[in-house]
C-alpha cells in the first residue's frame, strides 16, 4: 500500500491529466535534415516550446512519417539524401492532407533563385541557415498565429474589414463593391499582409490550374482593387508577386 497522503495523489492526478490535455492539443512539427546535430537542437527546443515533434533524417522517411505524424507544420531541409526538400513537398502537396500544411524550408542556399523556387513548389516560407533557435522559435510561433487568423471569416487589417462569408468589404465603414474576382484575389493578399504570394500562385488560388487567362490578368485586378479601395496596398514586388501592407 502506498504511504501517500490522498490529496498528494489526487494532485498528481490532476498534473498529470493537465500534461495529457496540453500533448493532445499540441501543434504538430515534423522535421527533416541531414545533420543530426541540427535535428537535435531543433527537437530540444521546439519540444521546450510546447510542441510535439518528430524528426526524419532524409526525404524519403519524411515522406513515409508525415501521413502517420500527420504534422501542422513542416521543416524541410532542402539539400537531402535521397528526395531533397522540394520533392518530398511537391509529394506531400498533391496529397489531400498536406494541402493545407504549413511547409517551411530550412536551408543554407539563400540566392534569390533558390528561395523563389522553394515558394513556387508550395513552401509557405523560407528560412535560411544559420538561424539561431530563438530566431526560428518567433518564425515558427508567427506561422501558427498566421494559421490561426486565416481560419477566422473576417479579415481586419487596419481600416480594411474583408468578410469571406458575406464576400463584403468595407473601408473606414464604407462598403466597397467588388466583382467576385477581385474580392478573392484582394482577400488571398490580406490572409497573410507582409507575405509576397508569387503570380502563379495566385493563378492557381484564384483562378485554378484549369483556366487560361493572360498574364496581365493579376495585374487589371490589382488596378481595379486599389482603384476601389482608393489606396495603394498591394505592393508589386518585381519578378516575383505581389504583398498587402498597408
Amino acid at each position: 500500500m502506498l504511504d501517500c497522503p490522498i490529496e498528494l495523489i489526487a494532485n498528481r492526478g490532476s498534473l498529470i491529466l493537465h500534461n495529457f490535455k496540453i500533448m493532445s492539443t499540441a501543434k504538430k512539427i515534423l522535421i527533416a535534415d541531414d545533420e543530426p546535430d541540427i535535428l537535435e537542437i531543433l527537437e530540444f527546443n521546439l519540444a521546450a516550446e510546447g510542441y510535439m515533434v518528430v524528426t526524419a533524417k532524409n526525404g524519403d522517411e519524411a515522406i513515409e512519417k508525415a501521413p502517420k505524424f500527420l504534422p501542422d507544420l513542416i521543416i524541410l531541409d532542402i539539400m537531402m539524401p535521397g528526395k531533397n526538400g522540394l520533392e518530398v513537398c511537391n509529394q506531400l502537396r498533391r496529397l489531400p492532407a498536406f494541402k493545407n500544411t504549413l511547409i517551411v524550408f530550412l536551408t543554407a542556399m539563400s540566392d534569390d533563385t533558390s528561395e523563389i523556387k522553394g515558394l513556387e513548389n508550395g513552401a509557405d516560407d523560407y528560412i535560411t541557415k544559420p538561424v539561431s533557435p530563438k530566431v526560428l522559435m518567433s518564425k515558427v510561433n508567427a506561422l501558427f498565429r498566421r494559421l490561426n487568423k486565416d481560419e477566422t471569416p473576417v479579415i481586419k487589417v487596419g481600416d480594411i474589414e474583408i468578410d469571406r462569408e458575406k464576400y463584403m468589404v468595407s473601408h473606414k465603414g464604407t462598403d466597397i463593391v467588388l466583382a467576385r474576382k477581385e474580392f478573392e484575389l484582394l482577400a488571398l493578399l490580406a490572409s497573410k499582409p507582409g507575405k509576397v504570394f508569387l503570380r502563379n500562385e495566385i493563378l492557381n488560388q484564384i483562378w485554378g490550374t484549369e483556366v487560361i487567362v493572360g498574364d496581365r490578368t493579376i495585374d487589371v485586378h490589382i488596378r481595379k482593387i486599389r482603384q476601389k479601395l482608393e489606396l495603394d496596398c498591394i505592393t508589386t514586388v518585381k519578378g516575383v508577386g505581389y504583398k498587402f501592407e498597408v
